[in-house]
């Protein structure tokens, strides 16, 4: 069935071309399921150096485009497992090795680099002669798309959308603040969670925008995140050893003896293991884990990269107690999923969080998440699925652990209810995407 709603997606990073964190997860996945309800969702991104060319079968669609007094070329491929095109824009801007060029994907190079991807957006648009009803922009990165189309009449039908996914990274250069101007220009401004879009109206967690973002209230809307359900299955997925669902629980366990021995830490299926995968940045919440937690009796593996001193206070306690902490400082895809698979319990500790994805894959896994009820982790983890704590304190942090610890040991048959519980809850992308599609329909006021 054709469709005349037709919508550019662009962002900073897609999963799995390119991709650091939850935002290469959502553009990854959004565009498939609004795929699904017959609309014309395309994809635009940098080409970084490290996307395989091969891999993803890219081609060059036209080469010296001109763009200010640049030239770029543009490229195509598709979101594997779709037919969802992907556009890539090249030039030296992204020659470099990473996606961000510091752990809090808004430095200075990134700035000026990010500013030219906004150009030349529009500038590849043109080129393909695509003419969106909405232009979806994700995150400061690609804000200033807002502000440059509305002088450009090929886009004089063109609304824009601006989803904030976090906050706190605002591609601030000078006076200038890419995400501010993003929120005054945007037609639409959402952000990932229900809770999320009412908490950053307050000082507290409006990263010092929520005079720019109570003007534009109405405008205001919060849509929870999904995952892609088709990757993040137990039951299929090819990168844990031991596949398992909700029926099969009991053979979970062999993925955690398996991830103790690669790990190096005792294999005993009946130690409690605890996981955490996220960037080891002040948002996480990392510093609340502590010293006293090597009293509980439980393991702890912890993956990702980030701060140097949050990187280093982890490895100390890996260093300390052996036995019982393990530290991963990397990105790595298959150890994460083998993290979630083995799993008890899942840390999501976060000082804020506008949606969270990793507590929705760990219930898929069966992995119990244990979280501070702030933002999306409101939204999505219940006395049903989790435990929740309120207070940013390690101490209460430390004690739900403990509470959540004598329930895996001495009440077996109400954990594997929260396990049950978590891992029958809907995270799949098709309710957001409906979501989604009312707001690309919303008329503007």
């Amino acid at each position: 069935m054709a469709t005349n709603l037709k919508v550019l997606i662009a962002a900073a990073e897609v999963a799995p071309l390119a991709k650091v964190g939850g935002l290469g997860d959502v553009i990854g996945a959004l565009p498939k399921a609004l795929v699904k309800l017959n609309l014309d969702a395309r994809v635009i991104m940098p080409f970084y150096r490290a996307i395989d060319k091969n891999k993803y079968k890219i081609k060059l669609i036209k080469s010296n485009i001109k763009c200010n007094d640049q030239l770029i070329n543009l490229w195509q491929t598709d979101l594997p497992d779709s037919i969802v095109p992907v556009y890539l824009i090249e030039h030296n801007f992204f020659k470099n090795e990473g996606i961000y060029s510091t752990a809090l994907a808004d430095g200075p190079n990134d700035i000026e680099k990010f500013a030219f991807f906004s150009l030349a957006i529009l500038e590849s648009a043109k080129i393909i002669n695509f003419k969106p009803g909405v232009i979806h922009l994700n995150d400061w990165h690609t804000a200033a798309v807002a502000k440059l189309l509305k002088s450009d009449p090929f886009f004089r039908r063109t609304k824009t959308l601006l989803t904030i996914h976090n906050l706190a990274n605002q591609g601030i250069i000078g006076a200038q603040n890419y995400l501010a101007e993003g929120i005054s220009n945007a037609d639409l401004i959402n952000t990932v969670s229900p809770t999320y879009a009412k908490e950053i109206l307050t000082k507290e967690h409006g990263a010092g925008l929520e005079k720019f973002l109570i003007k534009r209230k109405k405008q205001l809307s919060g849509i929870l995140n999904g995952i892609d359900t088709d990757f993040f299955n137990p039951a299929t997925d090819k990168l844990i050893k031991y596949n398992y669902t909700a029926k099969t629980l009991n053979k979970k366990s062999a993925n955690k003896t398996e991830l103790q021995r690669l790990l190096g830490l005792p294999k005993d299926k009946n130690t409690a293991l605890a996981g955490l995968v996220t960037r080891f940045v002040g948002q996480k919440g990392i510093k609340l884990i502590t010293e006293k937690f090597s009293k509980l009796n439980c393991q702890f593996i912890f993956l990702g990269t980030g701060e140097k001193k949050y990187e280093d206070a982890l490895s100390a306690l890996a260093k300390k107690f052996p036995g019982q902490f393990g530290v991963q400082i990397k990105f790595d895809e298959k150890l994460a999923h083998q993290i979630y698979a083995a799993s008890d319990i899942f840390l999501v500790p976060s000082r804020f969080e506008p949606c969270g994805l990793t507590q929705l894959i760990a219930m898929r896994y069966g992995s119990v998440p244990i979280v501070r009820a702030t933002g999306g982790l409101v939204d999505t983890v219940s006395d049903q699925t989790g435990f929740n704590f309120k207070k940013l304190d390690s101490a209460e942090f430390y004690k739900t652990l403990a509470q959540a610890l004598e329930i895996f040991y001495n009440k077996p048959a109400d954990w594997r209810k929260l396990q049950t519980s978590g891992m029958q809850q809907d995270f799949s992308w098709n309710k957001s995407a409906l979501e989604y599609r009312q707001l690309y329909k919303k008329p503007l006021n």
